[in-house]
């Protein structure tokens, strides 16, 4: 782990760009950050002796945790005054020792939520593995670990470590903290400070109307998505990979028509890529040097009259976005039509579920090595033989263990609780409880909430596609960092308008949506947005913020006039902005229209500018400098989107804490942990004081960390956290595949073409008689006379002339 202003001779030229001002700021040592006195620490020296008995110095506390030998004491060795804190470790299996303020009412500092704080010390230490780590307290919840800021490197002198806070979070009333040890060796400290930012943000103007500020504003582009894209992905040149396939048109399957799509939205052009193979319903994901891997796909429709199902490609194919073209990897071991693609912290790619090449259900998971660049024979994988369905949300833990939020698309989940953690080492899988209504999160949506240092997941709506019951509005969360983690209920989604063929009205009771999409915004909050009220079908026109900090959800923002089911997908582009494409209803048919929301932020005022960024090639551990046009409040890091089917589990915010230079010259703290930022391109945001975004600047993370061979867990400062799980579940024997209905995509094939979706249980709501039945479908805009393909279980039929209704 390294932590310093990366320069290198070959940046000479670009740093002289930079201008002799500027360039003379960098290269001089970071001067003291503006903020406001007095220090709001009590004894910071340590020259004040603890109370009779006490061991420790007055205001401060041993702490830590795991499995470690440890010594603390008070030397002489001081960089001020006659004391400084002495922490050693002489072995180290787990956790961290440190001083910390200690945590009561007359010690601990008050702060202000909202505020933020800049913290100092001086230290000197012969270990690379030290944090700077914060407590705060909660008036509700009491002593919580809040977060790690900074890693300072190793200094045989006395050297100034500086970094300021995030803003509090609400219902904070206090901090503690302390620069911990977490690897064999010693750290001593002196002379620590929290001091308040003082400097008070700009009031923001309203540069649009009062409901744009308000609400944000959508568009609809004059040009048109020229395929069928089920797939969307940000590529690291801030253009848009859009696959389509075949685009569930079964006619294009058949001529072997298979589109894809790079849409440039700086100048709103679109140009057609030559693909492959069908990669209607593939999985996908970008590796750490900026290709996308493109997993599966469909190898073949279901049969007429429904006895066959999906069949899922072993194909596999890499898109470079510099050339535009698809590259054939080798195949995987077996078809997963609908697979799942997580991304690990060195680079490699596993994946799991999805239909196999005869519509069973695979049961094998693959991997593919970033190293070796092809997917890894079975027997070089561990197994557990467990179905995990089709689309299942996996997404990446600190740990490097792998959260099943409980989200997936068709099917019931998993038996047990509906979310689980994956211990790809131990090859275990243990429940995690608390995910309401588990057989109805089908086709719902779960992201790891900014930042994802807290590592908490939300999981936002769903249904059943068997069953067709109305979309739920429940949300639930999870915080990762629990002993026990287990999930809550959040706070139901907003209710806006649904289209149930007879125009709009109202949502009401328990009404709430699947297929939705959630996108992280460079604010910090989640945008909600699109979805329907069943399975393809019913679109809902609402859309509303989450905000993290306060788990509340902002109500009645601007809707996208275009509706946005099945297939449809939303995500963030480089200048603030989210697109949306899509929507491939049950009748077959398909939208073409692209909008884009402009959210309120964009609407108050003159946005920030990173004006230079010294390096793009970042290192785990890294401190990286950048410089900007005016006082920014906040840095991170945004993973680029892959999405299809309200799935993309890669999605990730990474926050950068600040050390402050001055006004327009910033230090950024990157995180040495790369299961919280896996390697590859990310978008780098700074935001003022306002929620106001800059541009985003392309960025690579990587380094040795992320690249080894080896599974050992990385040396970044972890917190014991999800490791009172229970009982591992027991494995199920080696098998080929779980069995599969041919009806798992909720279609009854034994009416119309095949890319039309008779549903195989109507909405609750309908009545079981063919009037109703044949009502519903002529106001969802289904063919008036569909074939019947052999027999007729729905009774669309009546006069037994092969035609329904």
């Amino acid at each position: 782990m390294r932590l310093k202003i990366r320069r290198r001779a070959g940046r000479r030229a670009a740093l002289l760009t930079v201008g002799a001002m500027t360039a003379g700021l960098l290269l001089t040592a970071p001067q003291q950050a503006t903020a406001g006195p007095p220090n709001l620490l009590s004894n910071p020296g340590f020259e004040t002796a603890g109370a009779p008995g006490s061991d420790m110095p007055s205001c401060w506390s041993k702490s830590g945790w795991g499995d470690n030998d440890f010594t603390f004491a008070t030397v002489a060795d001081a960089h001020s005054g006659t004391k400084a804190m002495k922490v050693s470790l002489t072995r180290r299996v787990s956790g961290d020792r440190k001083a910390l303020v200690t945590e009561d009412g007359t010690c601990a500092p008050t702060v202000v939520p909202g505020k933020q704080y800049d913290l100092a010390a001086w230290y000197k230490s012969d270990t690379p593995d030290v944090s700077v780590t914060v407590f705060r307290h909660d008036t509700t919840a009491g002593w919580q670990y809040w977060t790690d800021l900074q890693n300072p490197p190793v200094s045989a002198a006395w050297a100034r470590t500086e970094v300021r806070t995030p803003a509090v979070p609400p219902n904070t009333d206090k901090i503690a903290w302390g620069l911990s040890v977490y690897g064999v060796g010693t750290l001593t400290t002196d002379d620590y400070v929290l001091e308040e930012v003082g400097a008070v943000p700009p009031q923001p103007t309203c540069s649009g109307t009062a409901e744009e500020c308000a609400k944000g504003k959508w568009e609809v582009m004059a040009t048109k998505n020229p395929v069928r894209s089920m797939h969307a992905v940000v590529l690291k040149n801030g253009k848009v990979l859009l696959i389509a396939g075949s685009g569930n048109d079964i006619a294009q399957f058949n001529a072997g028509t298979f589109t894809s799509a790079v849409y440039d939205p700086v100048n709103g052009t679109v140009k057609t890529i030559p693909t492959p193979v069908d990669m209607f319903c593939s999985g996908h994901v970008q590796l750490s040097d900026g290709r996308v891997l493109v997993m599966s796909g469909n190898k073949g429709y279901p049969s007429a009259d429904g006895t066959i199902g999906y069949q899922g490609l072993k194909d596999s194919y890499t898109f470079d976005p510099t050339t535009e073209t698809y590259t054939k990897t080798n195949d995987m071991n077996g078809g997963h039509w609908y697979p799942s693609a997580t991304i690990l912290g060195n680079g490699d790619v596993i994946s799991f579920g999805g239909l196999k090449e005869d519509s069973t259900g695979n049961v094998t998971a693959e991997k593919f090595s970033a190293a070796q660049n092809k997917w890894l024979p079975m027997n070089e994988v561990n197994q557990t033989w467990s179905y995990w369905g089709l689309y299942p949300s996996m997404i990446l833990m600190q740990d490097g263990r792998l959260f099943y939020s409980g989200s997936h698309t068709f099917g019931n989940g998993t038996p047990g609780t509906g979310a689980s953690v994956y211990d790809y080492d131990a090859n275990t899988i243990t429940d995690v409880p608390g995910l309401r209504n588990k057989d109805e999160r089908d086709e719902s949506a779960s992201v790891l909430l900014p930042p994802a240092q807290d590592q908490r997941v939300l999981t936002i709506g769903g249904g059943n596609n068997e069953r067709n019951p109305a979309a739920n509005r429940l949300t639930d969360i999870i915080d990762l960092k629990q002993p026990s983690p287990a999930y809550t209920a959040g706070p139901d989604i907003p209710q806006g308008l649904v289209d149930q063929g007879q125009g709009k009205r109202p949502q009401t009771g328990a009404e709430g949506k699947m297929f939705v999409s959630a996108v992280l915004l460079p604010d910090g909050k989640v945008l909600e947005t699109g979805g329907g009220l069943h399975d393809r079908a019913d679109p809902v026109y609402e859309a509303s913020f989450f905000d993290p900090t306060t788990n509340t959800y902002q109500a009645g923002l601007a809707t996208d006039p275009i509706p946005r089911t099945y297939h449809s997908g939303s995500f963030l582009l480089p200048d603030g902005r989210v697109m949306s494409v899509g929507d491939n209803p049950g009748n077959g048919t398909y939208n073409h229209n692209v909008s884009i929301y402009t959210p309120p932020y964009l609407f108050k005022g003159p946005r920030p500018q990173i004006t230079s960024v010294i390096d793009k090639q970042w290192v785990y551990g890294d401190t990286q400098r950048i410089t900007v046009n005016r006082a920014v409040a906040k840095a991170e890091l945004i993973r680029p989107a892959a999405v299809t089917h309200s799935s993309d589990p890669n999605q990730r915010f990474v926050d950068l804490p600040l050390t402050v230079v001055n006004g327009t010259t910033i230090d950024l703290n990157v995180t040495s942990n790369p299961n919280l930022a896996p390697p590859g391109w990310y978008m780098l945001f700074a935001v003022d004081a306002n929620g106001v975004p800059s541009i985003a600047q392309w960025v690579h993370l990587g380094g040795p960390s992320a690249l080894a061979a080896t599974a050992e867990p990385p040396s970044a400062h972890q917190h014991t956290f999800a490791n009172e799980l229970g009982a591992p579940k027991q494995n199920p024997a080696k098998r080929d595949s779980a069995p599969v209905a041919p009806s798992i995509a909720g279609c009854d094939r034994h009416y119309g073409t095949v890319n039309l979706c008779v549903p195989t249980r109507f909405p609750a709501e309908v009545k079981g008689t063919t009037k109703a039945r044949c009502d519903w479908l002529a106001a969802h805009q289904y063919p008036k006379r569909m074939k019947v393909n052999g027999s007729d279980p729905l009774r669309l039929d009546p006069d037994r002339d092969g035609y329904t209704c």
